[in-house]
């Protein structure tokens, strides 16, 4: 993947990601953010389980979520992911997540590429094309 390849998917709130005032909890963020990467990986080809079996694993190393709006049960989400920078061991991304055109929530993520006993190891090529 070339540095700021983007991927858009939808996404419905559901009932178990809420409080129960029907407001997502926080912590479900990051799990949709980690849906987005999953999905622009596939889009360009890849596979997460692929990369595993041949030893590679991407560890969040770091993770930034800035909440503006709630968002609520049964709302239709729009979460764009772009890989922003792809360096010789690690991997960026962006995230913004919308409904109706309205920005709820954006953040990042650093990845970094490690091996099966948890060293770091250079980004595969495939990923990186």
């Amino acid at each position: 993947m070339t540095d700021n390849a983007a991927h858009d998917i939808e996404l419905r709130v559901r009932y178990s990601e809420c409080d129960p005032m029907g407001v997502v909890h926080h912590s479900t963020y990051p799990v949709w953010f980690e849906l987005g990467r999953t999905e622009l990986l596939r889009a360009r080809g890849g596979c997460y389980r692929e990369l595993e079996a041949q030893g590679v694993f991407l560890a969040v190393v770091k993770l930034d979520v800035r909440y503006r709006k709630p968002a609520r049960y049964d709302d239709l989400l729009q979460l764009t992911t772009t890989m922003t920078r792809c360096g010789r061991a690690k991997i960026e991304h962006a995230y913004e997540l919308n409904h109706d055109g309205e920005l709820l929530a954006s953040g990042t993520t650093t990845l970094a590429c490690l091996d099966h006993e948890g060293q770091v190891r250079e980004v595969p090529e495939e990923l990186i094309r």
